[in-house]
């Protein structure tokens, strides 16, 4: 890790009930926590440290996610009392990390499937107001914090999820417009080689537009969680397929000033949420027995384009989603449109569940189908 990366977001020992509820340390009797005044940064500090040791930057994953705070605790609460302790959450992460953690996500997929509000208990017990407040809250925290926000299938201008894309960058120029402190975005490219419909893989002239635009508004834009899956290819196209999708997506981002960083959900197929959430597959950058794959050498390739002697884009297509011979970009390996149309299923108003949950559900409806 030391040797390839620069930088570590905690993936899951940062979020809201893994701390205080699902796997704190040891309880009396052993029964899982109910209070949530009651933090157990162990696992968190040790990543965060050892990052530190060797000269990392941290991020902070995430203050705000209605799928990983104590839901059930929160629903029983008032709205003073969610209020009161969402912010006492803010303060208290963040307080522990001062110093540590420069950077976080503040919140996280507060957007439907469609683009509306998704209807979670932040938004019932406290309104719409909430993102705004966490904001102030996380800036009060900490002034000298760099304060993102990050939601997934919002990649693309114009693209598969053109409606979501849309109103995160309306969300966005909303904080601004009200001089919410917000410095930044997440995109998070948790992106299917196979998709079809919504599912569908971004161009990288639409993550380059979206980019764009995005960053005119004053705001940095990171690609902040990428994993590309790819088990449901031909075994001959996988790796192509994966490679590509790396190089130019990144390779496009590269191309916009305001873009500032790549993360990666994980880094090596023996560890990764893609076979808990979804089946088995091979998403990132080094395989199970911690190999480099093709899809490494596409992410340096894309790195290089901005590096001495590099050329800045890296011959992508940018501005068209053809090359100069006619071919589509992913024409070798991108999946044809099924004749039945089910990608309707994730459009869902208000829809509390994440895209990548539904999706989940769709995939295992294939199956059984």
């Amino acid at each position: 890790l030391s040797r390839e990366f620069n930088a570590v977001v905690v993936e899951h020992h940062l979020k809201w009930a893994p701390m205080c509820v699902a796997e704190p340390g040891p309880c009396p009797g052993g029964e899982p926590s109910n209070r949530l005044g009651r933090y157990d940064f162990h696992h968190a500090d040790a990543i965060v440290d050892w990052a530190i040791k060797y000269n990392m930057k941290v991020k902070g994953h995430v203050l705000a996610w209605h799928v990983t705070s104590p839901g059930n605790l929160l629903e029983e609460m008032t709205p003073q009392q969610v209020k009161e302790e969402l912010r006492r959450h803010i303060f208290t992460t963040m307080g522990h990390f001062y110093g540590r953690i420069k950077t976080w996500d503040v919140v996280n997929e507060a957007l439907a499937p469609d683009g509306t509000l998704a209807d979670n208990v932040f938004l019932r017990k406290l309104g719409p107001g909430y993102i705004e407040q966490c904001f102030r809250w996380a800036h009060q925290a900490d002034p000298e914090a760099i304060l993102l926000y990050n939601d997934n299938k919002v990649e693309g201008m114009n693209g598969p999820n053109a409606r979501k894309a849309d109103a995160f960058y309306q969300l966005l120029a909303d904080l601004k417009r009200r001089n919410v402190p917000i410095h930044g975005c997440g995109l998070q490219a948790h992106i299917n080689a196979a998709g079809t419909g919504k599912n569908r893989p971004p161009t990288p002239r639409m993550v380059k537009n979206q980019i764009h635009r995005i960053g005119k508004l004053g705001l940095t834009v990171n690609i902040s969680e990428m994993d590309v899956r790819v088990s449901q290819l031909p075994p001959n196209l996988r790796q192509v397929a994966q490679r590509q999708i790396y190089r130019d997506i990144i390779a496009a981002a590269l191309t916009e000033s305001c873009f500032d960083g790549i993360w990666t959900w994980g880094f090596t197929d023996r560890h990764t949420w893609v076979t808990h959430f979804y089946y088995d597959d091979e998403p990132l950058l080094f395989d199970d027995e911690y190999m480099r794959k093709e899809a490494y050498y596409g992410l340096r390739e894309a790195l290089s384009s901005i590096a001495p002697g590099g050329v800045v884009g890296a011959g992508v297509p940018l501005y068209q989603d053809e090359d100069v011979d006619g071919n589509t970009w992913g024409h070798l390996w991108i999946q044809g449109e099924p004749e039945s149309e089910n990608q309707q299923l994730i459009d869902v108003g208000g829809e509390a569940k994440p895209d990548w949950e539904l999706e989940s559900e769709e995939a295992s409806s294939y199956q059984l189908m």
